[in-house]
């Protein structure tokens, strides 16, 4: 086990230890205007991006799977000269959610050296993961605590709110 892994697992760890403490986070961040908290949550984003670089780790692609809007399956499917249905069969399941998901984790598309085969043209959900420096975090706060659980990113965005924001 490389450090990373021991650093990932360690996250986790402290993602369920911390659950209680960080429900309490959430609902104090709830009562910040949209704009305060986009800006807490950029801040968090953009200072733990500087020390964590997600190819040491790739868990998202590992565990979680992103969802695949029609506008992916489409373009992605025309990368590998297959039709939308064809790449649907064969990657893609639904799930409870009606949502479009990989039959399989890890990411089929994830190489062995945490680099993803179709970067250029990955689904939107991967663009965007983990989310801590979109718009409207509001709409957002109860996904990011199940990702703490998942993302060491995530995970330390939480850390840096509550430590510099005084947010407990």
């Amino acid at each position: 086990m490389n450090s990373f892994d021991q650093y990932r697992l360690e996250a986790k760890k402290e993602a369920k230890n911390k659950l209680k403490e960080r429900i309490n986070v959430v609902s104090k961040l709830r009562k910040k205007k949209g704009k305060e908290l986009d800006f807490i949550f950029s801040d968090g984003h953009d200072q733990v991006f500087k020390k964590i670089d997600c190819l040491d780790c790739a868990n998202c692609c590992k565990t979680v799977g992103p969802l695949f809007t029609s506008k992916d399956i489409t373009r992605i499917s025309k990368n590998f000269k297959l039709s939308p249905g064809d790449f649907t069969e064969k990657y893609l399941r639904i799930d409870e959610d009606n949502d479009y998901v990989l039959k399989t984790l890890p990411c089929p598309f994830l190489s062995s050296d945490n680099y993803c085969n179709i970067y250029s043209i990955r689904p939107k959900a991967c663009k965007d993961y983990p989310l801590t420096d979109l718009r409207d975090q509001k709409k957002l706060l109860k996904l990011h605590l199940e990702n703490t659980k998942h993302c060491p990113a995530v995970n330390e965005v939480f850390n840096h709110i509550t430590n510099k924001f005084g947010v407990k």
